[in-house]
């Protein structure tokens, strides 16, 4: 983490953030000795799904290549309200995405200076597309703290063999116009972080993708690893280049490089919210397949503390390969 990041943090931080966060090491240190799930903590991380729906296809994505089964929606301010009211007080940051691209939701904005006036660092994840000039000023002025862009590519013949339906000049120039805004209005954040996932069809331009990123001035790039569904099978997008690659070859057989073990610091520490309210253990539960309630008809502490968040820790710290989620994880 970069300086000027970090100290988005520590500006925004309490006694009440403090504490909650020791409670959650206190909370994991006890559940992984005993092998028994206690949670004295409020999650320290809410990722809320602000729409659940895209403009593009993306084959290893479950909304563009239409494997998602929950049914498609957006999030409501109403729901965004409740959800800040019961945890902002505790919450590190809150992330703006889960599936489905942020910028879809009109009040994506409305959301953003919500949780900025509750004093939570707020992060959101786009493909781009959206980044014209009058949604980069909203957003900057929203008091965006950090933003996540994706370019998987250097070339539009490589970025849309993955990015389906994607226009690689529209994210360029996007974050052009961030530069510009930020320039125009004496501000310096949005932190913007430009994020090429790596994959077999775009593995030849890493080192072009970090000259261009040099070029538009961003605070940060990151090279990330790509989850593949159905790996065993698919072997189209799974980087030659070993470092990049969450899976190797073994017996002419395709696994997952780590071994899945017996615990799981993001279940303490956070959460997922969809777009209807399913409090969820983590972003790899795409379809809502384990979900712990809804925060319309109960409060998130007691859901993030009940009988099913427990049942479903009970397993993680016994036998976490018997989820099915949890197989592709790299957590």
């Amino acid at each position: 983490m970069k300086l000027k990041e970090f100290l988005i943090y520590i500006k925004k931080l309490s006694f009440a953030k403090i504490i909650n966060v020791f409670k959650y090491i206190f909370s994991l240190t006890i559940s992984y000795i005993s092998r028994n799930p206690v949670r004295y903590n409020y999650p320290l991380s809410i990722s809320v799904e602000p729409i659940n729906y895209c403009n593009l296809k993306c084959p290893q994505c479950p909304v563009g290549n239409g494997t998602m089964t929950r049914q498609k929606g957006k999030m409501g301010i109403v729901l965004f309200r409740k959800i800040i009211e019961q945890s902002g007080k505790y919450l590190l940051n809150l992330f703006l995405y889960f599936q489905g691209e942020p910028f879809l939701n009109k009040e994506l904005f409305q959301m953003i200076e919500m949780a900025k006036n509750n004093n939570i660092v707020t992060v959101t994840s786009t493909n781009g597309q959206f980044l014209n000039e009058e949604n980069v000023e909203k957003m900057i002025l929203s008091g965006l703290d950090i933003l996540i862009i994706s370019l998987d590519g250097t070339t539009q013949e490589v970025y849309e063999q993955y990015r389906i339906g994607g226009d690689m000049q529209k994210v360029i120039d996007g974050i052009r116009y961030i530069n510009k805004y930020k320039k125009k209005l004496g501000v310096k954040y949005p932190f913007v972080e430009i994020q090429f996932i790596v994959l077999k069809t775009n593995e030849h331009q890493i080192e072009d993708f970090k000259k261009l990123v040099k070029k538009l001035k961003v605070d940060k790039y990151s090279l990330k690893t790509a989850q593949i569904y159905d790996y065993k099978n698919e072997e189209r997008f799974i980087p030659s280049i070993n470092r990049y690659s969450r899976y190797v070859k073994k017996g002419g057989n395709w696994m997952m490089k780590k071994k899945i073990r017996n615990r799981c610091n993001r279940l303490w520490n956070s959460a997922v919210i969809t777009v209807n309210g399913d409090v969820l253990p983590c972003c790899f539960d795409k379809n809502a397949k384990y979900s712990f309630g809804n925060i319309q008809e109960d409060s998130l502490e007691n859901l993030v503390k009940g009988k099913k968040f427990q049942k479903f820790a009970k397993t993680i710290l016994l036998n976490r390969s018997g989820i099915d989620i949890c197989n592709n994880c790299t957590e």
